[in-house]
This record gives structure tokens, C-alpha cells and sequence, in this order.
């Protein structure tokens, strides 16, 4: 059992997000004695949200969120406010292929949660995606339709670690407590979830690793509530969402689930998740740049020069914007102004105007320091690369500093993932047709 110590002053919200990043059964506990308003007047040994539903009448795809989840005034989807990424290795004596006995374990275990949450923000959502290396396991490969390659470094010149444990299950909630006690009722100690008693033992399946457990958040002003963390500047708007100062995450230059959605093969209704976690070095990109230089290097030179932004994104609506002109502008403005922005440079890669990437990325402090889990869902993998393709683009002759956001972002650790549909998602064999 981890111990916890609550800081004196910080606000519930920072309460909350520390205990997250600490988890285990007495971090569940000191969320829950908080109580729903913060007064220390909770129920220690209950969390209490809408409750779910049976799990057939639940989407197919895993990665189906947005109808679950809130919109703003301009229908741009409001993430859930706290995240876990717990990685998971298939425990020992669970043999490849896995028996029927340890698929259903492991769809029972699953299928508690979605009877005792409901599959909202207020709720839980989750997805479960499985790594390269779990797939390499079979005698059988992928089918022939479905790439599913190990990363490589996101920029030029990196050395990332690259996951390789077998699986990543991702909570998702507005809720500290759900996060927390799902996590537990599935890895711990906890025995059943929003009142509801837990079916199976899902470490007879996956035994979780706790050193490459990450975790996070996304919400209006909760980056400014970080500055005591050393490389968060005091300089971050109040009102951000996105350690980079800047809303992200519009609707329109967004790819849609449908775009993100595997059609046809036996993962038909999955889609692919890379997941890549970087250090930002926020210090330089707040005191060292002025807000001109940051939203031209974020956005565009002309969002600067022309005021799109406002002072965190908040002048633009439903779009980052980036007009075609604009996009095709890229080279010019390298040649012209020295700088070239990085949604500016990774709109490029888009298909038809239509984006391929849908982004659920997340502000983390893991270790002591400022950081994103950059999450993104593509039907494809080769998807990614070309936005990554398109975003580093060596030839454009600009500065590292000016470069779109490279000299400001560090990438660490990356994985790729097939998330597969909800009707194979425990234990999927690597080609179900073939079996």
C-alpha cells in the first residue's frame, strides 16, 4: 500500500490530480474522504456515480467516445478531466493463444465496470489496446491488411523507449475516485465498483507494471495550478487546458471516429492508438518567446500577425483555423518569415482536407516534470507516419527553434496499439479469422 500525504493548500482539483499520479487503495481512500465538494465530508469506502448499463447495448467500438462525452458552444468535444495508462504483461501461466477460460476472465472483469459506470465524463470510459510485441506471441501473424510496426522516434535524432509490455488499459473520468477505484478493482485490493461486487480476478490475466504506470489531465486552468513543479512557468494563461498555453482538440480539425475506425477484416470496427510521452521544455517556450512567436510556431505566422487566437485560443471556434491557403503557405513562410507552425506543417498530411489523426492526448507531471502523453487513434499506423512525415519535414529550411514546436518537445517512450473491437478485446488472437 502507497502512503499519502495531502498537500496543505492546493486546491481540490490539485487534490485530486496528486492522487491520481500516486494511485493504489490509500490514494482511493483520501480521494473519497475528500468528498464531492472538497469539505472532507466523503464516504471513505464509497464512490457514488450513474451507474451503467448492460454491456450489449453498448457500442461495438471501443474508441466510440464522443457521444459519451459533453460539447462546448461550438461542438467541440470537452475530454474527461483525469487519466491512467496502466501497462499491463500477461501474467505468469496465462499461455499463447490464451484459453477460453482466460478470455472470459478478463471480458468478465471488463464487463463489472461497464455495469457499474456509467460509460460517460461523469462516469468511466476505457479502452484496452494491445502492443506488437503481444501479437508477435502468436504462431499466426496480423492479417495481411493490418500493419501494426513498432515505433520509431517521433523526431530525427531521437532514442525513445519503446513499450513492450503486451497491453495499455486507459481509465478515462471527470472523476478522480473512478479512475482510481477502477484501477483497483482491477489490480488491487478493491472489490467491487460503485456498489457493484467485481465477477473476476483480472490479475489472473494481466499483472500490472506499476514503473510504467502514467497518468494525467486536461482542463481549463489546471496547468496553471502546476507552477510549483519544477519547469512550469507562473507565465501559463490561467484559463489554458494544454501546458502549451493554447486550446487544442477542434471539432473541425479533428478526424472523426468513423475516419479513425478499422472497415473490414476481421478487426473491423477497431482502430490503431500510438501513444507517445514527451517532457516539455516549458521555460524556454513561455519566457524565452513572446505569445507572437508562440502562436506562430504553434498555429501559423498568420494566426499571429492576423490575431486569430486570442490570448489561449479562445477567438478560435470549431477550427485550429488553418485554411488550405494557409497549409500550402508552409514552404513560403519558411522562406519568407524563418518560421513555420506546427499544426500549420501536420495539416499537410490530411486527406482530402479531411484530418486523419483524432487526438486524446493529456497534460502529465509524471516525474516531477512538465509533459504530454500525446495519444492519438488512426485507422492506420502508416496514418500517423505521415502526419510525423509532414510535422518534421527536414527539408523546410527554418531553425530547430523556429521549427514548429521541436525545440520544445522531448520524446521519451512511444507505442503503437490495435485496439481492438469490444467483442475481441480480451485476449484478441492475432488474425480471428484464421482461427
Amino acid at each position: 500500500m502507497r502512503a499519502v500525504t495531502l498537500p496543505e493548500d492546493p486546491s481540490r482539483r490539485e487534490h485530486l490530480r496528486a492522487l491520481v499520479a500516486v494511485g493504489g487503495t490509500s490514494a482511493l481512500g483520501a480521494c473519497l474522504d475528500l468528498g464531492a465538494d472538497g469539505d472532507g465530508a466523503g464516504d471513505p469506502n464509497a464512490v457514488s456515480v450513474p451507474s451503467g448499463t448492460d454491456p450489449d447495448a453498448l457500442p461495438e467500438r471501443q474508441h466510440a467516445w464522443n457521444e459519451a462525452l459533453p460539447t462546448d458552444e461550438h461542438g467541440n468535444v470537452r475530454p474527461p478531466e483525469h487519466h491512467v495508462l496502466v501497462a499491463l504483461s500477461l501474467a505468469d501461466g496465462v499461455d499463447v493463444p490464451p484459453s477460453g477460460d482466460a478470455r472470459e476472465t478478463l471480458e468478465a472483469a471488463l464487463r463489472t465496470l461497464e455495469r457499474a459506470y456509467e460509460r460517460s465524463n461523469e462516469g468511466l470510459l476505457f479502452t484496452l489496446g494491445y502492443t506488437p510485441g503481444y501479437f508477435d506471441r502468436f504462431d499466426e501473424p496480423l492479417p495481411d491488411d493490418l500493419s501494426l510496426p513498432e515505433p520509431g522516434p517521433l523526431f530525427p535524432g531521437g532514442d525513445p523507449a519503446v513499450d513492450a509490455h503486451d497491453a495499455v488499459l486507459h481509465l478515462a473520468s471527470d472523476e478522480a475516485a473512478v479512475v482510481l477505484e477502477a484501477e483497483e478493482a482491477l489490480f488491487g485490493d478493491r472489490e467491487t465498483v460503485n456498489g457493484v461486487p467485481l465477477e473476476a480476478d483480472a490479475t489472473a490475466v494481466f499483472d500490472p507494471l506499476a514503473e510504467r504506470r502514467r497518468t494525467g489531465f486536461v482542463g481549463a486552468g489546471l496547468p496553471a495550478e502546476h507552477t510549483d513543479v519544477p519547469g512550469v512557468p507562473d507565465s501559463i494563461p490561467a484559463e489554458a487546458p494544454f501546458f502549451m498555453g493554447f486550446r487544442s482538440g477542434f471539432r473541425r480539425s479533428q478526424a472523426t471516429e468513423d475516419r479513425v475506425t478499422i472497415e473490414s477484416g476481421p478487426f473491423a470496427g477497431g482502430t490503431t492508438q500510438q501513444i507517445s510521452t514527451t517532457a516539455l521544455q516549458l521555460e524556454a517556450w513561455f519566457e524565452q518567446d513572446n505569445h507572437f512567436q508562440r502562436v506562430s510556431k504553434l498555429f501559423s505566422r498568420e494566426h499571429a500577425a492576423a490575431d486569430l487566437v486570442g490570448e489561449y485560443g479562445e477567438a478560435l471556434e470549431a477550427s485550429n483555423g488553418l485554411t488550405a491557403e494557409r497549409i500550402d503557405s508552409t514552404a513560403a513562410d519558411a522562406r519568407e518569415h524563418g518560421v513555420v507552425g506546427h499544426a500549420q506543417k501536420a495539416a499537410r498530411a490530411r486527406e482530402d482536407g479531411e484530418p486523419p489523426l483524432l487526438r486524446r492526448d493529456f497534460n502529465t507531471v509524471d516525474g516531477d516534470r512538465p509533459g504530454i502523453h500525446f495519444l492519438s487513434l488512426q485507422r492506420t499506423i502508416a496514418d500517423f507516419a505521415r502526419v510525423r512525415e509532414a510535422m518534421v519535414d527536414e527539408e523546410l529550411d527554418v531553425p530547430t527553434a523556429n521549427d514548429g514546436i521541436r525545440h520544445y518537445v522531448f520524446v521519451d517512450r512511444r507505442g503503437n496499439y490495435l485496439l481492438p473491437p469490444r467483442s475481441l478485446r480480451a485476449l484478441p488472437p492475432a488474425n480471428p479469422d484464421g482461427n
